[in-house]
Formats: C-alpha cells, sequence, structure tokens
C-alpha cells in the first residue's frame, strides 16, 4: 500500500523539518524598567550549525503581556498541528521544483523556570526538584547521606500521562473538604504544579472555603451539597470545554515528550547558577584576607589568547563583580585555578579545577569522540561533591 503522503503531496518530494520553540519573558521597554512580556521564537534546525548560530535564523512567533505562557504553547501547538494536517507546499531553489514541508516540534528550550512551567512542575524549590524525572525527597532525606547521593543519579523518569492524571487528581482534591491542605500536599508529593489549571484550583479552594464556613443562624451546607455547587462551578469555569482541554497542551502536543524534549539550559544552570555562586563565595574569600589585589593583578595578566570566551578585563570584574553575567563566568571559570591556587583554601581550588573542566565539555559546538567526550560517573559524583565545599 502507497504512503499516504504520496497521495497528499501529488508526487513531489517531502521533508520533514525539525523546530526548536523557545518561550522567554522579556520586557517590552527600551528603558530599565521592567515590562514583561512573554515570546515565542522558532529555530529550523535544518540549518547547518554555523547558520544557527547568527540572529537572522531566529523567527519571531508570537509575543504577548497578557497572555501566559501555556495560552501561547496552545496556539503553538494548534499552528503546527494544522501545518502537519494541511502540509506547507513550496519551492525548492536547488533543485529547482515544488516540495512539501511538514514541521514537527524538536524540542522546546527555555531557562530553567520556564522549563518547569512547560512541564507543570513546581520548580526547584519542590521536594521532588527535578522536571525530567523524580529524583528528590524530603528534606531530611535528601540530607541524609543515601538521599544526597541520590540526587546525583537518575530518578524515575516522569512521563505525560502521569502527569496528566496528577493534574486531574490536584483538580478533584481541590473540592473535597480541607482541600487546600490536600492540593499542597500532593504537590509536595509529586512536584507537579500546572499554571495552565491554576486559576480553576485556586477558585475552587476559595469557593469550597466559603460554602462550608458556617454562619451564624443559617444551616450549614452538607457535604453532597458542597459539592455539587462545586462541579457546577467547574461547569462554568471550563465554559464548555473539556477539562483536558485546560490542561497543560504541551503534555498532549503529538511527537513531544515534554519531560525528556526540554534540554537543560546550560547558561542558567551552570555559568549563571554554580559558577556564578562560586565566584561570590571565592570573592569574599580573597577580600576578607585582603588578596583581592593579588587576584586582580594575576588577572590582568594573564595570556587569554587560548581563551574560549570574550577578553577579560580585570578592572570591569572586580569593580561590578557583584553584576557579572554569563559570558565573564565563561572566561573566569577557565582561568580560575591558574589564579587562586595559593589564595584559597584547598577545597575551593579543587571545586574551581572542576568546574573548569565541566565547562570546556560543555561548551562543544561539535563532538567528533563521543566516548572520549563522556564525562564518566565518578567525575559526575566529584563534581556535585563541591556544591557543599562552601558550607
Amino acid at each position: 500500500m502507497p504512503n499516504p503522503l504520496r497521495a497528499k503531496s501529488g508526487g513531489r518530494m517531502v521533508y520533514t523539518v525539525p523546530l526548536i520553540v523557545f518561550m522567554d519573558d522579556v520586557s517590552g521597554n527600551v528603558s530599565k524598567q521592567w515590562n514583561k512580556h512573554h515570546v515565542v521564537y522558532v529555530l529550523n534546525t535544518l540549518l547547518p550549525q554555523q547558520m544557527l548560530e547568527h540572529e537572522f535564523t531566529i523567527r519571531f512567533i508570537t509575543g504577548s503581556p497578557h497572555t501566559t505562557p501555556m495560552e501561547l504553547m496552545q496556539g503553538i501547538k494548534d499552528s503546527i498541528q494544522q501545518a502537519i494536517n494541511d502540509p506547507i507546499i513550496t519551492f525548492n531553489i536547488k533543485h529547482e521544483e515544488e516540495v512539501m514541508l511538514i514541521p514537527y516540534n524538536l524540542i522546546i528550550s527555555g531557562d530553567n523556570p520556564m522549563q518547569a512551567e512547560e512541564c507543570s512542575h513546581g520548580g526547584l524549590k519542590c521536594n521532588y526538584l527535578c522536571h525530567t524525572c523524580k529524583v528528590g525527597g524530603t528534606t531530611a532525606e535528601k540530607k541524609s547521606d543515601k538521599g544526597y547521593s541520590e540526587i546525583f543519579q537518575c530518578g524515575e523518569l516522569r512521563t505525560p500521562e502521569d502527569t496528566h492524571a496528577e493534574i486531574k487528581k490536584q483538580i478533584e482534591l481541590s473540592m473535597l473538604s480541607g482541600g487546600t491542605e490536600k492540593v499542597k500536599n500532593a504537590v509536595s508529593r509529586s512536584g507537579i504544579k500546572d499554571s495552565a489549571t491554576t486559576t480553576i484550583v485556586d477558585r475552587l479552594l476559595a469557593l469550597g472555603k466559603m460554602l462550608r464556613k458556617k454562619i451564624a443562624g443559617q444551616p450549614r451546607l452538607s457535604e453532597a451539597d458542597v459539592t455539587a455547587c462545586l462541579a457546577r462551578e467547574l461547569d462554568l469555569l471550563l465554559s464548555g470545554q473539556s477539562l483536558d482541554d485546560r490542561i497543560n497542551p504541551l503534555l498532549s502536543m503529538p511527537g513531544i515528550n515534554i519531560h525528556k524534549d526540554t534540554p537543560t539550559k546550560i547558561l542558567h544552570t551552570v555559568l549563571l547558577g554554580i559558577v556564578k555562586y562560586f565566584w561570590g563565595q571565592t570573592a569574599y574569600i580573597l577580600e576578607k584576607d585582603q588578596l583581592i589585589r593579588v587576584f586582580q593583578t594575576r588577572l590582568a595578566s594573564i595570556n587569554q589568547e587560548g581563551l574560549n570566551a570574550l577578553t577579560i578585563h580585570a578592572d570591569n570584574i572586580i569593580r561590578y563583580k557583584g553584576a557579572l553575567v554569563g559570558k565573564h563566568f565563561k572566561g573566569l571559570a577557565q582561568v580560575m585555578p591558574y589564579l587562586i591556587y595559593d589564595l584559597v583554601p584547598e577545597k575551593v581550588l579543587q571545586g574551581w579545577s572542576l568546574i573548569g573542566k565541566l565547562v570546556v565539555l560543555l561548551w562543544h559546538a561539535s563532538i567528533e569522540d563521543t566516548e572520549a567526550y563522556l564525562v564518566s560517573t565518578s567525575c559526575l559524583f566529584a563534581f556535585g561533591s563541591i556544591v557543599t565545599v562552601m558550607h
């Protein structure tokens, strides 16, 4: 039996187009006053890696100061699905013929808070802090030797189906007596918190409290009557839609496992995470020991020709040491061990040595030998242990 796409394309060549969808919050003002907008951009990953690094390959899709991220993603999902159902006919200038294009979502990029929202996850402050797997536990469990070591191992992988079911369960809990505490415990236990249905959950909790409240001179409503009122309110909130239609649209997007297809943003996780805080603590140690000027002199005199980063200006680094950005931390991570080898405690020096190795491994534009590139498990555990060095 012939492929259905052959008939749909009318004999034209068919190409699939993998897309990277990126969403973030930005300011809509030219001034420094923050005016929050959510925006969505798209990259065509069929382009060569060198071209993807240029700004002109990034396509703005939509943005709004009022629409929520999940509402924007619902529009993106509908647009991609429409293009799948009714593919795009265009002209291939290289082969001088018409072709049919079918786009699909390859990955969804963003910073950690945005990716947590896209996965209906509560974020890093949850007991189960990862939006990809179920690693974590209570504070007491994570402070134990066993629990702490398990944080650096992959837990049971999350699935869109389990997340979808958990969101429905939390909506059901919001209609029960004591719903506020029940929902809170469910979020803490699972790490799941869906921004798309937060309004529904909050409204049901508030109405449930009001209906169950004892009013002097009036009979208390039975639990059955309260449940019936809440069910009617839920129907009004859904406005004729099904509950599935109101839940995070990315959980049911064809071809996407949102928990797996949201790769970690190394800028925020490494440079603006671990490196930033290590730099802050190291600068504190150097200032306390009155060695900051020694460090500045060494930084100014170091040979920077081999750095995979912009030029480091020592005066600016020290003057604005509390307001550095990713490009500064990328350069510092590569040179710190050579500058502080006799200025800080041994454990701090070891931490910077591991950070330097990690940064070099992460910022590879291409990987020629995968086996040689892979970091061993022992190195990962060693890197995890440096988090407690400053404690």
